[in-house]
């Protein structure tokens, strides 16, 4: 008896050492994520008769990325270069900025888009696009002043992103911390996302100056994790510091199709690409809390807020371009590392869905991605539409 009380002693001892090495936090990050049990639910169900779906836009060229900035008024990227306004309800018939410099051949174009934290009192906007540097393509992201009926003062913050016409990223969103993060593809130079000293397949943290903050785990480096293959969704658990990430699988070229991922993402955490995919694991490395086989092309990612539809308080959302809906991910409000269940919504009903947003009141808006070059283009596609209260 005693023996077997000693062992167990000397047991949690040795656990409680390792779990406090710095080396072994992420780790436990992954066991405690692996635990989930997680449910997918049909598309439907009794939520659907709470709501109602109407459009907002209609005629667009693959919209990309919207905010709000105020709540009557909102922006929002077309891929071919325009950065278009819808104001009281109506769409602006001229955009408020055309950047002819824009290269959208492919998956690459005018992208991500963020309001400073400050924006009602400095009016900055930043917008990341990929651009042809000679032969080579690259991304940018500039801060531009919003003037209302205009753009005035535009300032590179980070320059010479990695981009080609697949795995170009660019998502940009603050977080909690004021600070602004950036994804970035691998741009078909895999290997690379596995180095810390370059900027393919990661995700960055940067000052709203484009300077580096001096708490990066890397110093002097805007890279806050690695092995990304082309994360282009991520958000914040409402109320702390969890940032989930929505990230692209393989496409059969670069390995078995399928792999799509939802993500928890650590400081300088290494997320496997291109070392391991779906659901492998390696030491050192992190797994998905999510893997979807076959692919869904997961292209934004949204924690819901408001109470104005509560049945989705805290849930995870982000639109599915080749699996044609939403998908609707409940994790666990006492303990947001865990995820409950998911489905997917309005599946094919709208086909490819790209950005997901939340307004200040409340409404959930999407956006179609029909014209891209992969959908089925639809009557009077592209689209833009909110989900609201019924």
């Amino acid at each position: 008896m005693k023996t077997g009380k000693y062992f167990r002693s000397f047991f949690i001892l040795i656990f409680f050492l390792v779990n406090f090495n710095l080396v072994s936090c992420k780790q436990t990050l992954q066991n405690k994520l692996s635990e989930n049990a997680i449910t997918e639910k049909t598309t439907g169900g009794r939520d659907s008769a709470e709501y109602i779906t109407e459009s907002v836009a209609d005629n667009l060229y693959v919209p990309w990325s919207i905010i709000f900035t105020d709540k009557d008024r909102l922006l929002f990227t077309e891929r071919n270069g325009k950065l278009r306004v819808i104001e009281n309800g109506k769409l602006n018939s001229e955009p408020l900025k055309a950047f002819d410099e824009v290269s959208s051949n492919g998956e690459e174009g005018l992208m991500g888009l963020a309001a400073d934290p400050s924006y009602p009192e400095n009016k900055f906007i930043y917008i990341s696009y990929a651009y042809l540097d000679k032969e080579d393509m690259k991304v940018k992201v500039v801060r531009c002043t919003d003037n209302g009926n205009s753009l005035s003062d535009e300032k590179i913050i980070i320059d010479n992103l990695p981009a080609e016409r697949y795995h170009a990223g660019c998502r940009l969103k603050f977080g909690p911390d004021g600070k602004l993060y950036v994804t970035t593809g691998d741009a078909g130079e895999r290997e690379l996302a596995q180095d810390i000293n370059t900027l393919y397949g990661k995700i960055l943290r940067i000052n709203p100056d484009g300077t580096v903050p001096s708490d990066n785990p890397f110093k002097n480096n805007p890279v806050w994790s690695y092995g990304h293959r082309n994360p282009q969704g991520i958000d914040w658990y409402p109320g702390t510091d969890i940032l989930y990430s929505t990230e692209h699988g393989p496409s059969g070229f670069d390995g078995p199709g399928g792999g799509d991922e939802v993500n928890v993402i650590v400081k300088g955490g290494n997320y496997g690409w291109p070392e391991v995919s779906h659901k492998e694991s390696r030491e050192g490395m992190i797994s998905p809390v999510l893997e979807f086989t076959p692919a869904v092309a997961p292209a934004s990612g949204m924690f819901y807020k408001s109470d104005l539809l509560p049945q989705f308080r805290n849930n995870f959302f982000f639109g599915c371009l080749r699996g044609s809906g939403i998908m609707r991910v409940v994790v666990d409000s006492n303990n947001p590392l865990k995820i409950i269940s998911f489905e997917k919504m309005f599946s094919d009903k709208y086909g490819r869905i790209r950005e997901i947003t939340e307004s200040p009141e409340g409404e959930i808006y999407f956006s179609t991605s029909n014209r891209d070059g992969r959908g089925k283009v639809r009557d009077g596609d592209d689209k833009i539409y909110r989900i609201t209260k019924k």
